[in-house]
């Protein structure tokens, strides 16, 4: 990847530059899915934890967890989830604009003070187009667009993921496997704001195509 591609990864919609990264183990919790299909998701998520280096484990001293995925059929069954209110302010009207964008998926992060990533919230509604995708592949997505925070437009034109040559499987895109990677290199930041920070992770991919 070059920096421009990179940066382009990191550049949301209003221009600014943000990257930021787990600064802290990941724990996950999943709800609204069978025992086949937790064990799925939670595969999915150590994987990729383990391609960034980042720990998964059981339970955070602060939280509890801290990946909350969600799973579920109408956008108001979130408004009868216990306490997620006190931990999504205004989850109210945010429930109303989804339902009335008629969208199936979003994520919510939170941040520590550096910056890095202290939570994540998924919330998938399981409409056609989403109940139509393997779980396998669903989950593997969802953990990619997890692992660091990505533009909102990152993905918008191209999926993180491709098919295997042959296969009915999907797997990460080689190159965004290289950009996760280089990402978490302990030389840099948990935070960046700045666009040279993109000229810092392509110096780390290339060092380690070296």
């Amino acid at each position: 990847m070059t920096p421009d591609q990179i940066e382009a990864h990191f550049t949301r919609s209003d221009g600014s530059y943000l990257c930021a990264r787990w600064g802290r183990p990941i724990v996950p919790v999943v709800f609204g899915v069978d025992d086949a299909t937790l064990a799925v998701v939670k595969g999915a998520i150590e994987a990729v934890g383990q391609l960034a280096g980042r720990e998964v484990a059981e339970t955070d001293p602060e939280l509890g967890a801290n990946m909350m995925v969600f799973f579920f059929s109408d956008w108001q069954e979130l408004l009868e989830v216990p306490d997620l209110g006190r931990m999504i302010p205004d989850l109210q009207p945010l429930v109303a604009r989804l339902t009335a964008a008629d969208a199936n998926q979003y994520r919510i992060f939170r941040f520590d003070a550096d910056g890095a990533i202290k939570a994540a919230f998924v919330f998938l509604r399981m409409d056609a187009h989403l109940d139509a995708v393997p779980a396998e592949t669903l989950a593997l997505s969802q953990a990619v667009q997890t692992i660091l925070l990505w533009s909102d437009i990152a993905f918008q034109d191209c999926s993180p993921l491709a098919a295997v040559p042959g296969q009915e499987a999907v797997m990460l895109r080689p190159e965004i496997g290289l950009l996760i990677r280089a990402a978490y290199d302990p030389v840099l930041p948990n935070a960046a704001r700045d666009v040279s920070h993109a000229l810092r992770v392509a110096a780390r991919i290339e060092a380690r195509r070296i």
